[in-house]
């Protein structure tokens, strides 16, 4: 496994997407061969073509946007092999629509109809293939890298359990070694205890260990340090708790962190550069959007407005960046004077408030499209921590410690902690937000930003997470 963006990635998922982003371009090559197999001299001509070239960009980059949106790089979860399958075959059944649709609207892009249906009868079955070859060469090849947790409570139970619950990452926790030595050595969460702090020099050697996680919840006095360095300096990854548990989950875990861990851990770095990227995206997208959106911004308003009375765009106060309030803008979803008997509420999934358009443009979260007006202002960006409202964050931030640090940076439209955790309506769904945030902002850049844009494109379009 490897890191990006401080999270755990397996690199046979890596693998497979490269491996299969060749596929698409073979599958293509070798259906222009059975095109012009009686021809081979026009073989040769078709695929030498300058424009041959630019043809393949869309087609491989049609393929792989399928095949993320179809999740055939998620092997978090096990699935039966015939739904790996089905998926395979939906995705390239959506991809061809979207080729054919391109075709439509730019014909120079086809490859050739005949080269066209014959790839698509390739592509699935080459992709099978591969990944039918790769499982067993990679079992085979590439054996589970094992694992030492130094601690044996709640902690080291919890990052134990998370590891055997990723099973893609291809690891092995071979046991605990026990902080306190006057404790026998027993099972714990199925895990062996192999022994106390004084003997994992020894443990290392015997169950050939490659990586230790510190997850000792008192270190004082407890910490091996000369062996851990020793062991270091051999070759063995040292970890720290948090920081695994940031990388396996996506999230900071604030209930055991200590203030240190944000002074000494990696990340939180934020650049004047990427910042200054950061906004002229922004403002770059939002007017192409404004304007190649406006059509449809205009139905949905002339939806808004006939079905019940009052302004078409609602204005909400919210906090931003350094505490700084603002007006947030979302088309109207509820009805008018909703909140004038309770106050302010969170919406929750049967919010009987809203109207029955409202609801519609909840669920694709068009409601919050306006806020690209925001973004285009200043006071947003498109990818950040979501603005609360004063109320709720006067109360939260009473609650729960570093609340306030999720405002050192403008809030989005979308964020890390909205396409990673479900809605949240209470204060301890604030506090896994939260986390996520933190998260969001110990790896803050540019790349990150895509990242959560592509997933957010994903859950608008399956209606996954609405409220």
């Amino acid at each position: 496994m490897i890191q990006i963006f401080s999270q755990y990635f397996p690199i046979r998922t890596l693998l497979l997407a490269v491996l299969e982003t060749l596929i698409v371009a073979i599958a293509v090559v070798c259906g222009a061969k059975l095109r012009f197999w009686n021809d081979p001299a026009e073989f040769e001509a078709y695929i030498h073509l300058p424009v041959f070239g630019l043809q393949l960009i869309p087609v491989i980059g049609v393929f792989q946007v399928t095949f993320h949106y179809a999740k055939l790089y998620d092997f978090s979860d096990i699935r039966p092999r015939i739904e790996d399958t089905l998926r395979v075959w939906q995705s390239i059944g959506t991809a061809a629509l979207i080729l054919g649709t391109l075709y439509l609207l730019f014909p120079p892009l086809l490859i050739g109809r005949g080269v066209f249906a014959i790839s698509l009868g390739l592509i699935p079955l080459f992709m099978l293939a591969n990944r039918f070859i790769l499982e067993r060469a990679w079992r085979f090849a590439s054996p589970p890298k094992r694992i030492l947790i130094l601690g044996a409570q709640e902690l080291g139970i919890v990052v134990s359990r998370e590891f055997c619950r990723r099973q893609d990452l291809n690891v092995k926790v071979v046991g605990f070694i026990n902080g306190d030595q006057s404790v026998h050595a027993a099972e714990i969460a199925e895990m062996p205890v192999l022994g106390d702090i004084t003997s994992v020099e020894q443990v290392v050697r015997d169950y050939r260990v490659s990586r230790i996680i510190v997850a000792l919840e008192d270190r004082r006095g407890n910490l091996p340090i000369r062996d851990l360095v020793k062991l270091r300096l051999a070759g063995i990854r040292v970890e720290d708790v948090h920081s695994t548990m940031a990388a396996l989950t996506g999230r900071v875990w604030l209930e055991t962190l200590r203030p240190s861990w944000f002074v000494f851990s990696e990340g939180f770095r934020r650049s004047r550069s990427t910042l200054l990227i950061k906004r002229m995206i922004d403002v770059l997208i939002s007017c192409a959007f404004l304007i190649l959106a406006f059509p449809f911004l205009v139905i949905i308003a002339v939806a808004i407005r006939l079905e019940s009375r009052g302004p078409v765009i609602y204005r909400q106060k919210r906090v931003g960046a350094c505490g700084k309030l603002f007006n947030v803008l979302k088309f109207r979803s509820m009805a008018v004077d909703a909140e004038a008997k309770h106050g302010a509420q969170w919406a929750s999934a049967d919010d009987a408030r809203a109207t029955r358009v409202g609801r519609f443009i909840r669920r694709y979260r068009i409601d919050e499209l306006p806020q690209v007006i925001n973004v285009l202002r200043g006071d947003m960006s498109f990818v950040g921590p979501r603005p609360e409202r004063p109320v709720f964050v006067d109360s939260l931030r009473q609650k729960i410690s570093y609340y306030d640090e999720r405002h050192s940076v403008r809030p989005g439209i979308t964020g890390w902690a909205q396409v990673s955790y479900h809605y949240g309506a209470s204060a301890e769904d604030a506090l896994r937000k939260l986390e996520y945030d933190l998260f969001y902002l110990k790896n803050l850049s540019i790349f990150f930003d895509c990242a959560i844009i592509l997933r957010t494109i994903r859950i608008v379009l399956m209606g996954e997470g609405s409220r």
